[in-house]
């Protein structure tokens, strides 16, 4: 027969069991299903979806293996039209035990969630999991957003701001710089006299490289006054990257922390009495030992079965606490004025001085550039569309929804914009060194450009253009890349700037045609100045001419002036095909240059400069090959207009240009300076 106190521990146990169950049950914080879909009762649908079981299955298993080290990717399907790429990141603190866990429920949820997607993407507080049938691996993704806050204001909140933005700087550079190899990072810090503490947390997935995660990471640290300012807790999550900051300790650590004060006051076990002697089980009518059984079991049972159920109560409170916002990027045709980055055009007028000439520095075919201080010091750099420009609010619209989605150490970042009656203002960030061509193409000044910067700039270039054409699902393509509109910021950094003239291509889309020609002859790609044909291989096109241009210090458009060749990219040709590669090295550099760097370089300039559209290499190629000196590279063709007239080379008739309204006849070559846009804020 079950004694009574039996019947009330057991009932208890199984109370327990049932909170445990409630708590382990976590809900995902958020998902995102691309509307790309697949036919499920066609021959490539069925292909693809057995092709996303297997790498669910895959992703899974491998969860379980403590070797993954929290992150593993995998990919499912020989055919291209039907293959499929996974990933999952665990968080950086759990267990092998937590993240198998979580990697099941997620590859059970998403195909729930996301039934018949091509391209879906899963968080929960220990992982997150995505898959998509384009390659995501190795390219820090933040086209979608997923930000979460507590609704709780924190106290002092100018001392706790300032605290967690030291933090969130300090867990930037230990994630980026991570030795473990996990990108991952935390740490706690007091903000207050009365010992209260934040905590914070950073990550990205492995995959990514340092400087990727930096950027990535940051972006993230960007979005907090959005979304968290003044909060006691928030999140900003990317795909690639991750952030969050509260005022409990949410990870683990062997470091031990502040415990947070208790909701409810639980009164502990009444103290055990002193055992009886070994010769008596009573002592002056004192308690037994099997009375002392009978009372405490049931007590301790309670208390915990009490912290449990305090603890997943103060889970739910937690969960309930905090607003959620989720965001994907948007086409440019949906681009509304957002209030938060639209300026007083009184503000800015002020910051420049009126628009001084003193603070004029530089021209763009849209119309001028100039620098500015804000009211509460930021420096800036406004271009103001001149009002008989060629670009009209469409194109206004279409510079704002680009820049302002961009978000990479390697592109110049919009701050804001202005748009108040006739004036059209864009307010981007102040790169302090100009441009590059300020540097590059000075007899004194192109010395303070030596191989190392050179091949920085190179590297930051094609990242830079990597994420344009893959790391946004929309493959946005610059049309007017040339060494004016790459900036330099204070440690030398390339930034690409100038996307007025950028276009956004579908998710499927491989070229475009345009009647209208927008660009810088000498960098435009064949295909695009002769039949207005535009894609991805024009903008490598133009960085093959960029890249030589860095390598050598001379322009493409007038090298035949001073050096008796046709133009530069045939005289680099005609180098490399006499096994002189060497010959075109600016002598600026001096002998401190790397001779595999700069070989690697020049082969991969000519590369890029191919006619042939198909044989130019992807900018995710260019990435790897300048990354990389065991990579067998293609032998180059010819470079396009090779052996040909400068006056064969372009069309007889030109399309109507963007800013050109006269002339259409055969340009002489001293047009090859004509562009739409010139110089953009510095």
């Amino acid at each position: 027969m079950i004694s009574r106190n039996m019947l009330i521990v057991f009932c208890l146990l199984c109370l327990l069991n049932f909170d445990l169950r409630l708590i382990n049950a976590v809900d995902p914080l958020g998902h995102y299903c691309e509307n790309t879909t697949y036919n499920p009762n066609t021959t490539t649908g069925r292909t693809y979806e057995t092709n996303l079981n297997f790498l669910l299955s895959t992703l899974s298993s491998n969860a379980s293996q403590a070797t993954t080290n929290g992150f593993n990717n995998f990919t499912a399907g020989n055919d291209p039209s039907n293959r499929v790429y996974g990933l999952f990141m665990c968080r950086g603190d759990v267990n092998t035990d937590a993240c198998a866990e979580c990697v099941a429920n997620a590859s059970r949820e998403i195909v729930q969630l996301c039934q018949d997607q091509r391209i879906a993407i899963i968080w929960y507080d220990n992982c997150l999991l995505r898959y998509s049938s384009e390659s995501m691996f190795t390219r820090a993704d933040q086209s979608i957003i997923l930000t979460m806050w507590n609704t709780e204001n924190a106290t002092e909140p100018d001392k706790f701001n300032q605290v967690l933005g030291d933090m969130m700087d300090n867990i930037t550079s230990q994630a980026a710089n991570d030795r473990s190899g996990k990108k991952f990072a935390v740490q706690e810090a007091n903000y207050s006299p009365f010992q209260r503490n934040i905590y914070a947390l950073g990550q990205c997935t492995p995959d990514v490289s340092s400087d990727d995660c930096d950027s990535c990471l940051r972006n993230c640290i960007g979005n907090i006054p959005r979304c968290c300012n003044d909060r006691q807790g928030g999140r900003v999550l990317f795909p690639s990257c991750n952030i969050r900051f509260e005022v409990y300790k949410f990870y683990n650590s062997e470091s031990p922390a502040p415990a947070p004060p208790p909701i409810l006051s639980l009164s502990p076990p009444p103290p055990s009495p002193s055992p009886p002697t070994a010769t008596s089980s009573r002592d002056n009518g004192g308690i037994s030992k099997r009375t002392i059984v009978a009372i405490a079991a049931p007590v301790v049972a309670v208390v915990a079965i009490a912290a449990f159920v305090l603890a997943f109560c103060i889970a739910r409170r937690s969960r309930k606490q905090y607003d959620v916002i989720f965001e994907t990027t948007v086409d440019a045709s949906e681009i509304s004025m957002v209030e938060s980055l639209q300026y007083n055009f009184n503000e800015v007028q002020a910051a420049t001085n009126n628009f001084a000439l003193g603070n004029r520095i530089g021209e763009g075919g849209f119309g001028p550039v100039y620098k500015g201080t804000l009211s509460n010091g930021q420096v800036i750099a406004v271009k103001r569309l001149s009002r008989s420009s060629a670009q009209g609010v469409n194109e206004f619209k279409n510079e704002i929804a680009l820049v302002a989605k961009l978000q990479h150490r390697n592109l110049v970042r919009l701050l804001g914009f202005c748009l108040e009656g006739e004036e059209k203002l864009l307010i981007y960030e102040f790169v302090q060194n100009k441009s590059l061509d300020y540097f590059l193409f000075d007899p004194q000044k192109q010395q303070l450009l030596d191989w190392s910067r050179r091949y920085k700039i190179i590297g930051g270039i094609a990242r830079g253009l990597l994420y344009l054409h893959e790391d946004s699902r929309l493959k946005i393509v610059h049309r007017d890349l040339k060494v004016s509109n790459v900036l330099l910021d204070e440690n030398m950094n390339a930034k690409i700037a100038d996307f007025g003239m950028a276009r956004i291509f579908g998710i499927d889309q491989s070229e475009g045609n345009t009647s209208k020609i927008a660009g810088t002859f000498g960098y435009m790609a064949p295909e695009y100045a002769m039949h207005g044909l535009f894609s991805a291989k024009s903008d490598v096109f133009s960085f093959g001419v960029l890249l030589l241009e860095i390598v050598s210090g001379k322009k493409n458009s007038n090298f035949y002036q001073t050096n008796g060749a046709d133009d530069l990219l045939s005289y680099a040709w005609r180098q490399w095909r006499d096994g002189t590669p060497l010959a075109l090295v600016d002598p600026s550099t001096g002998d401190s240059y790397a001779r595999n760097e700069v070989i690697q370089s020049i082969h991969i300039g000519l590369l890029c400069v191919q006619e042939d559209v198909e044989q130019r290499p992807t900018m995710a190629s260019v990435v790897l090959m300048l990354n990389s000196y065991s990579i067998t590279l293609p032998t180059p063709n010819p470079p396009a207009f090779f052996g040909r007239s400068r006056t064969q080379s372009l069309p007889k008739e030109l399309p109507e240009s963007d800013k050109s309204t006269s002339s259409k006849s055969v340009p002489e070559p001293s047009l090859n300076e004509v562009s739409i846009t010139e110089l953009y804020p510095r």
